[in-house]
């Protein structure tokens, strides 16, 4: 076992260090500049596209789920593991500067995550349910490349429902466990066990009973563990500054505690933050697809502002917690126990059960949102009733076994996926970023004449491949034009 781990782990840090890692930063750097940086300067659409009406069918019920639910799918699984394990991991390994590329590699994501998500929405289909899309279904339609959606989907499918709902199903296991000293051997055949049947009570119910569980989960949780995250802060507020002067001055390798150089600092802080964040992963566009909205603009800024929840909000206040509580890092522990350490050395032991909730629930809602990703990539391969079936039972197992796992191959397995996977997607929607684009300016055109912009085929004839936003009516709804112009 130790000389799998330690194949897998050399193969995935070459594979990071000479490919996801330079392809990542060049072409988020090249959509940023090519955008007028979307994803800074469009902020204040963010929130206005965040609470957009959903539009209706000719029944007056939602076409499918709403922009905020759409969000909080995505939500669902950016915020869980990464952002507690995950980030804990990343300063044990490459100190408090490991942040620092976190946030930029999120803010330089940001823009990447706007052009996938639109295209997402641009190539969407519908289903019986609504809307689903993402990669492979504009792989398919967008590139004429279905082969590649295939591959693309295959690997989604090892990467989120299988790989990483056995890393957040690990996690919560290793969280439970630790709150009884890591001494009661039968409780992670518990956690299994009480795990696999919550997550089949709502797999089995599709993607309406997955958004309503992550609707009143997810926001409720992260809140929670904000207002955690400040108390803590609060106490150590002396030791604030120095924390933020450390995450910029050992950003540059000059005081590392393991990484060793500032490339592995770089490396740890950028694999860490499109683990939690999944900005030109090729995850989110799963999820944004599935929204009724009015114009494909809208969810690419929707999902970038998930970008920012997850890396600003969520994992600062983990490395906040971390590193006001853990000031010296030489022999700290990675992952969950580092920062259940901080909360414990804080508030007291009664802080680690809350912790164990928070983590139980968040995780949870992201085995909710990694089921969803490979349940549409499933239905592009293959859209029998039974395969589905077959898939979600895989996926219940999946979440039992990854339980009672050793949490260090998982890891390293799951880098190495997300690192195939995201260089796939980052080489479709380089290719098909013009369409972006030009999306992005007929959005800003209908925005300056006043209007809540609503996208159909006619306005890009060029573009082919397009298999919804057949007509203004059935994007939008009944909704008469005249109330258009009062939605600003």
């Amino acid at each position: 076992m130790d000389a799998l781990n330690d194949f897998v782990t050399t193969a995935g840090g070459t594979l990071w260090s000479w490919a996801v890692l330079p392809v990542l930063l060049l072409l988020g750097l090249y959509f940023t500049f090519r955008s007028g940086v979307v994803q800074f300067r469009l902020i204040p659409e963010m929130f206005r596209t965040l609470t957009d009406r959903t539009p209706t069918d000719a029944e007056g019920r939602p076409q499918s789920v709403s922009a905020f639910q759409a969000f909080t799918i995505s939500a669902a699984s950016r915020v869980g593991v990464g952002n507690i394990a995950g980030v804990g991991t990343a300063i044990a390994i490459g100190g408090p500067g490991a942040v620092f590329w976190m946030w930029t590699m999120a803010f330089i994501g940001g823009a990447s995550s706007f052009i996938e998500s639109t295209l997402g929405q641009a190539f969407k289909v519908r289903d019986s349910e609504g809307f689903r899309g993402g990669p492979a279904y504009y792989m398919q339609h967008g590139l004429k490349a279905r082969w590649m959606g295939i591959v693309f989907a295959c690997v989604l499918i090892l990467c989120f429902p299988l790989s990483f709902n056995s890393l957040q199903a690990n996690t919560i296991s290793a969280t439970i466990s630790g709150s009884f000293g890591g001494t009661v051997t039968w409780v992670p055949w518990v956690v299994g066990g009480v795990l696999a049947v919550l997550t089949s009570l709502v797999i089995f119910g599709g993607v309406r009973r997955i958004a309503s569980v992550s609707q009143a989960v997810v926001p409720l949780m992260a809140l929670i563990y904000l207002i955690l995250g400040l108390v803590i802060v609060g106490i150590h507020i002396d030791r604030l500054p120095d924390v933020f002067l450390s995450i910029y001055t050992q950003a540059w390798g000059t005081q590392e505690v393991v990484g060793g150089t500032i490339g592995a600092i770089i490396m740890v802080g950028a694999q860490r933050g499109m683990f939690s964040n999944e900005a030109g992963l090729g995850s989110a566009p799963n999820a944004g697809a599935s929204a009724a909205v009015t114009h494909p603009v809208k969810q690419g800024l929707v999902q970038t502002l998930g970008v920012y929840f997850d890396t600003f909000l969520v994992c600062s206040i983990t490395a906040f917690i971390v590193l006001v509580a853990t000031p010296d890092l030489a022999s700290a522990e990675r992952g969950i126990v580092l920062t259940q350490n901080a909360l414990v050395s804080s508030l007291g032991s009664w802080s680690n059960v809350l912790l164990s909730v928070i983590i139980f629930l968040l995780a949870f809602s992201s085995i909710l949102g990694n089921y969803y990703y490979g349940e549409s990539n499933i239905e592009f391969i293959n859209a029998k009733p039974v395969v589905l079936t077959v898939f979600r039972i895989v996926v219940v197992m999946v979440v039992f076994l990854g339980s009672i796992a050793s949490a260090d191959l998982i890891w390293n397995t799951a880098d190495g996926i997300m690192g195939i996977m995201a260089l796939i997607n980052l080489v479709a929607i380089g290719l098909l970023s013009g369409v972006a684009f030009k999306l992005l300016r007929d959005y800003l055109d209908q925005r300056r004449a006043g209007l809540d912009p609503v996208f159909t085929r006619a306005r890009m004839p060029e573009v082919t491949g397009i298999q919804c936003w057949e007509d203004e009516l059935s994007v939008t709804g009944p909704v008469p034009v005249a109330e258009r112009s009062s939605r600003r």
